[in-house]
């Protein structure tokens, strides 16, 4: 089954820069370059919300709370999607989790996958 993995987190002050990277593994049905990913966080006492995708295409979104500052992209050959975080605010911090999304009408890979995460703090 495919395993997603995390790292790159730590601490950091206000307004510097953090780079988050996942690298999934394992028996995977398809490739890579078919799969949805992206990152969720999940700051104590909150819901996990979502901070940015990136599609099978290339394609990119990225929350409101994090526009402009916030990137995602992937790798496929390496089966590796990153996060480039910049301008971090203490509000950042968080545990960020890397997801893949299902493949809808796959045999195999009909459900999303997650990541253990990776702690980020953000403080003077």
């Amino acid at each position: 089954q495919v395993r997603l993995v995390e790292s790159g987190g730590g601490l950091v002050q206000p307004g510097g820069s953090l780079n988050l990277s996942c690298v999934a593994s394992g028996n995977i049905f398809n490739v890579f370059s078919v799969y949805d990913m992206g990152w969720y966080r999940q700051a104590p006492g909150n819901q996990r919300e979502l901070v940015a995708v990136i599609g099978s295409g290339g394609s990119t979104s990225v929350a409101h709370s994090v526009k402009g500052r916030f990137t995602i992209s992937r790798d496929n050959a390496k089966k590796t999607v990153y996060l480039q975080m910049m301008s971090l605010e203490p509000k950042d911090t968080a545990v960020y989790y890397c997801w893949r999304g299902p493949v809808v009408g796959s045999r195999y890979d009909n459900s999303a996958v997650w990541g253990q995460g990776t702690l980020v703090t953000v403080s003077s």
